[in-house]
């Protein structure tokens, strides 16, 4: 693998499965800046006859090639279980429809883990409200593109029961006075009072 910066990405967020969407979109930006990103998109060409022209067989290498740093890149980022369940795969092509199936976006399994990660969110004392609530919308705003979606009222009540104790006053403020805001609007409110 040649040196990119942008390793560190990968190798900080290994795909361990409910981490499929953050991981793909890490390793979209790792391959672009290789300029093999194309891989995931292409559908595997077929192999020239011997006949064919030179410049033929150079694209049909190349893409062999970038295939394959590609596929070291996908295995190389991901625990070692599923190393395991991938290695046999000969193309990255494979590998990436074989994980769609399992933790794609439309998968069972990610909306559990993304609702489960939004219904346990805590913010701990002291932490920053406006990185916190960010984190909290945009799982929201995954769910919603799972099909799943909760109407205003919860989410703002998810977000509230999710605060520390310090933002107690402003919790009642809030729905004594019945503010509506879209989500951005709540953020900033926060921000804010946060402030």
């Amino acid at each position: 693998m040649t040196h990119n910066p942008l390793n560190i990405l990968l190798e900080k967020n290994a795909l361990t499965g409910p981490n499929y969407v953050d991981w793909l979109r890490n390793l979209r930006l790792v391959l672009n800046l290789e300029r093999i990103g194309y891989i995931l998109e292409a559908n595997i060409p077929t192999k020239p006859p011997p006949e064919a022209s030179k410049e033929e067989q150079d694209v049909y290498l190349k893409w062999l090639e970038d295939d394959l740093r590609v596929w070291s890149y996908m295995l190389a980022f991901m625990s070692s279980d599923l190393q395991s369940s991938h290695e046999k795969m000969s193309d990255a092509r494979s590998v990436l429809l074989h994980l769609q199936e399992l933790y794609g976006e439309h998968s069972r399994t990610a909306r559990y883990e993304i609702s489960r990660e939004l219904f346990m969110a805590k913010m701990s004392e002291g932490g920053e409200v406006g990185e916190h609530v960010l984190k909290m919308i945009s799982m929201i705003e995954r769910l919603e593109a799972l099909d799943f979606s909760m109407d205003y009222n919860l989410q703002v009540d998810l977000i509230l029961q999710s605060l520390p104790d310090s933002f107690s006053q402003f919790i009642v403020n809030f729905n004594m006075n019945e503010i509506e805001c879209t989500l951005a609007g709540f953020l900033n409110k926060l921000v804010s009072t946060q402030s």
